[in-house]
């Protein structure tokens, strides 16, 4: 199992990020959150195997259909035991 924290840049917020980051990654069998930060970016943290993150990751660089994502950063993260994906409020 693999732990990641991603933060996506762009226009990623107004443009149905959290509802489509919690679809792929449940559709994955990726357990975590995704919520808008105050400062216009998207982060996400996700657990699961190693070839569903990849999935994740590489499908992030795009997103939703009107999302324009100019960069995603990933930084390992430890598994804060979240039990399936959520959307969360913006911090």
């Amino acid at each position: 199992m693999r732990s990641v924290r991603l933060t996506i840049s762009g226009r990623v917020q107004g443009v149905g990020y959290r509802i489509w980051a919690e679809r792929q990654a449940t559709a994955l069998g990726i357990r975590g959150w995704v919520r808008n930060r105050a400062d216009g970016n998207v982060e996400l943290r996700a657990t699961g195997d190693d070839h569903a993150i990849a999935a994740l990751i590489e499908a992030c660089r795009t997103g939703p259909r009107h999302a324009e994502v100019s960069a995603v950063t990933v930084a390992d993260a430890e598994d804060d035991g979240s039990t399936a994906f959520s959307a969360r409020p913006t911090v």
